[in-house]
């Protein structure tokens, strides 16, 4: 991995003199810390495997080492606090007389840690991800950015040349770190987190309406900001397409009856509208999320793409094969057949899973719901059979 080269002059090696009489422990310690870096350059493209690992690592031991999972997160949030408290301590530095790191240094800091908040992020937003809605999209947008970062030519020709665009890429990075480390350190809902990581995009996407916009007048400036409050409404109000970082489905059945004592679905009956109007049917979840986290979703019953029923339920996080919760769907239409659905939703409207089935008219054709937990393939929620056309 390459950096852009920083040119010297008189002026920048008299400035590192003077610094260096000014503090010779500070002048050493930059010095070590540039040494340090142009070392590790040869060695950087391990660092986008080692935070999709440590990111992994996370993902799986958030309830199991919750103490590890937390660590790994505030380390990620860590490492954005010294990219953005750089510029201000360089600036500091300045004013007092000392050197502050070369251009070149301070682009590859930036580089690794936008390498380490995707890479670190991936496992959690491929793992929570509904392929066939919306969010498929947002997750491919991450993916194409960890994709960017790894390619210096373009990277780094973003952030010398289309300045805006790269404090854009910048918003959008800290909008994912927020929303995946929030719940785990803090216990945060989900509708908590997305709207902590929507504010602080807006913060950190200013620089980038600044490049953009250039104001210079006081209702330049009003516009600006009212762009900036346009870009928070406009992110919340797709919320659906932003995957629950910290929720999925471990597990999923129908059935005609329950163990409440066990939390266990009992039964089978074929999927007929006879069958389905005489004792109705049970939707079981069983929704894995980080440890102290208390949070209200819904089962939603959609019949032919109509929401007829929503129900809330409570989920409390921690256990290992995910929160059991199930509802059952009592009032069912005089004409139940077709095409359904169950939409697992947080309160804030995002979708954590869902389950699919057809109501036959007669049982001979009709599929069976025999109350079998299924679990999907793959990572927890990642459906591999929604990205093949036709399935």
């Amino acid at each position: 991995m390459t950096t852009p080269s920083s040119s010297s002059s008189d002026s920048t090696t008299a400035n590192d003199a003077v610094a260096a009489s000014k503090s010779p422990r500070l002048h050493a310690l930059q010095v070590a810390l540039t040494r340090g870096i142009i070392r590790l350059r040869p060695y950087a493209w391990l660092w986008p495997p080692i935070a999709f690992c440590a990111g992994l690592a996370s993902f799986f031991l958030v309830d199991r080492q919750q103490s590890l999972g937390g660590i790994l997160a505030l380390c990620m949030l860590l490492a954005w606090v010294l990219l953005l408290s750089e510029s201000l301590i360089g600036r500091l530095l300045v004013r007092h007389g000392y050197s502050s790191l070369p251009s070149g240094i301070t682009a590859f800091i930036a580089q690794m840690i936008h390498q380490e908040t995707l890479f670190f992020s991936l496992p959690f937003l491929l793992a929570t991800t509904v392929w066939s809605s919306g969010q498929a999209i947002f997750t491919l947008l991450v993916l194409s950015m960890a994709a960017l970062s790894i390619l210096d030519p373009l990277y780094f020709k973003l952030a010398e040349r289309y300045r805006w665009v790269y404090f854009a890429f910048h918003a959008q990075c800290v909008f994912v770190v927020v929303l995946v480390t929030l719940p785990t350190l803090l216990h945060l809902t989900t509708g908590e987190s997305l709207i902590y990581a929507l504010l602080a995009m807006v913060v950190f996407a200013l620089p980038s309406l600044i490049h953009l916009l250039r104001p210079k007048r006081v209702s330049s400036w009003f516009a600006m900001f009212g762009l900036a409050m346009l870009l928070a409404i406009a992110g919340w109000a797709g919320r659906a397409w932003v995957p629950p970082a910290n929720l999925w489905i471990t597990g999923s059945a129908l059935s005609p009856g329950f163990d409440t004592q066990a939390r266990e679905p009992q039964g089978e009956i074929p999927l007929s509208a006879e069958e389905l109007q005489s004792t109705g049917l049970y939707a079981y979840t069983a929704i894995r999320a980080p440890r102290g986290l208390r949070e209200k979703i819904y089962h939603e019953w959609h019949h032919e793409g109509e929401l007829i029923d929503r129900i809330p339920l409570i989920i409390h996080g921690g256990r290992d094969q995910g929160y059991r919760a199930w509802t059952h769907k009592k009032n069912i239409p005089e004409d139940p057949t077709g095409q359904w659905r169950i939409d697992v939703m947080t309160n804030s409207g995002q979708r954590i899973g869902v389950i699919r089935f057809t109501v036959e008219d007669g049982s001979t054709d009709a599929v069976l719901a025999d109350g079998k937990i299924t679990a999907p393939p793959g990572l927890p929620g990642l459906e591999w059979r929604r990205l093949i056309p036709g399935s």
